[in-house]
């Protein structure tokens, strides 16, 4: 008797699985950590997210108030049951009346004696919002070629819809949205477009990049206060104590080292962070350089959007010191910052690892800097110009009414 093979059958991924995954990807995770963060393999979400084409399929978009959920359908069949009315229904539910009224007309059973389950009524409601369904550049072949000429041409998905409403304003069935466009070309089974014409897209990009959405990228550190709402006075330096901060990072970011640096004179403080740069150890050793200098001296400290200042509400707590974030892909805004880590840079090459600095080294880095005349501040050098300033502090003149 031949022996019996056994066929191994994988078990199917839940679909709220790959719902999480597909909102992780929206959030700006990458593929291999949102497949991490939901459960799956590396190579299951880089599959999935080649097979949609970077896009989240419809079918496991989040669901939203539009339409019904199994548990107002539980309430509509608690409500017959009970001999309510189907306004009384739709009242309690927060629904219009017709909504009730065509729900129990569509997700009624056959059957009599069965009448409206919320069960089967979801059932039903499956089955009509199942996808794919032909689209119109599948069916309308003159409608695609037309779009597929004007793709050739360099034109844009919006240009060749809003062309298409002028050369035919008559004609419905000559009508495509630009994003129908897209996900026809992005999207494997999803428009009947060729995928290749994708290259003459300007970006050029044969799958479609996760697009965060307007103040998204911001959220990702809670609190954060915008440089718009830094005081006046840190704009023109004039008055000292206000503060840029940034990380020069190693070799595939597994090494960084923390910058300091005062906008007045130019002042530069390094933060020593040993192999790692998690916002635990930028706000540690950040506090501990604070504690160096007069408390006058530290008026605001500006910084970009990294991940490493996440913890910036910390910092402000145990010091006073109010932190403001730029505007992403905005580095002009921490332009003494900028320049400073350009100079560090003779110290510290591109491509070394920086973990190998110690802290006696960093600061002997730093006093090299501070001592380095500085053609911005006449030929005096950042040290003698922070002594000026601990030997005459800062006063505010407080204007005086007649």
């Amino acid at each position: 008797m031949s022996p019996v093979t056994v066929r191994r059958v994988r078990p199917k991924i839940p679909r709220e699985v790959q719902r999480r995954f597909w909102v992780l990807i929206r959030g700006g995770l990458s593929t291999d950590d949102a497949a991490i963060t939901v459960g799956v393999s590396m190579g299951t979400g880089l599959r999935w997210f080649n097979h949609a084409g970077g896009m989240s399929p419809l079918a496991l978009v989040e669901p939203s108030g539009r339409y019904l959920s199994i548990g107002e359908r539980e309430e509509i069949a608690c409500g017959l049951a009970a001999g309510l009315a189907v306004r009384e229904i739709a009242r309690g539910l927060g629904r219009d009346p017709s909504t009730v009224s065509r729900e129990v007309a569509r997700g009624t059973s056959p059957r009599p004696e069965t009448g409206y389950r919320a069960s089967i009524a979801q059932g039903y409601a499956d089955q009509r919002a199942a996808r794919p369904k032909p689209r119109r550049l599948q069916t309308n072949l003159r409608l695609r070629a037309i779009v597929e000429a004007q793709l050739k041409h360099r034109w844009s998905p919006e240009q060749i819809r809003d062309w298409l409403l002028e050369a035919y304003p008559d004609d419905a069935e000559m009508r495509v949205s630009h994003e129908a466009i897209y996900q026809a070309l992005y999207v494997q089974g999803r428009g009947g477009l060729r995928r290749e014409l994708a290259v003459c897209l300007r970006t050029g990009r044969a799958i479609r990049k996760p697009h965060r959405r307007s103040g998204e990228r911001r959220g990702r550190i809670p609190g954060m206060i915008s440089i718009s709402e830094r005081p006046a006075e840190a704009d023109d330096r004039a008055v000292p104590g206000h503060w840029e901060g940034d990380l020069i990072v190693g070799p595939a970011s597994t090494s960084a080292i923390g910058t300091l640096v005062e906008r007045t004179t130019r002042y530069c403080l390094l933060l020593h962070l040993p192999g790692k740069h998690t916002a635990e150890c930028v706000r540690d050793a950040m506090l501990a350089k604070i504690a160096q200098l007069p408390e006058h001296l530290w008026r605001s400290l500006t910084w970009d959007q990294g991940s490493e200042m996440s913890k910036h509400h910390e910092i402000t707590m145990a010091s006073g010191l109010p932190i403001y974030f730029c505007d992403p892909h905005s580095p002009w805004q921490r332009g003494s910052n900028e320049n400073t880590n350009g100079l560090l840079r003779q110290y510290f090459p591109k491509g070394t690892d920086l973990s190998v600095h110690s802290a006696k080294h960093l600061d002997w880095v730093a006093h090299e800097l501070n001592t380095r005349p500085r053609k911005t501040l006449g030929g005096r050098t950042p040290a003698q110009a922070l002594n000026e300033l601990l030997s005459n502090p800062y006063r505010p003149t407080v204007a005086t009414t007649a």
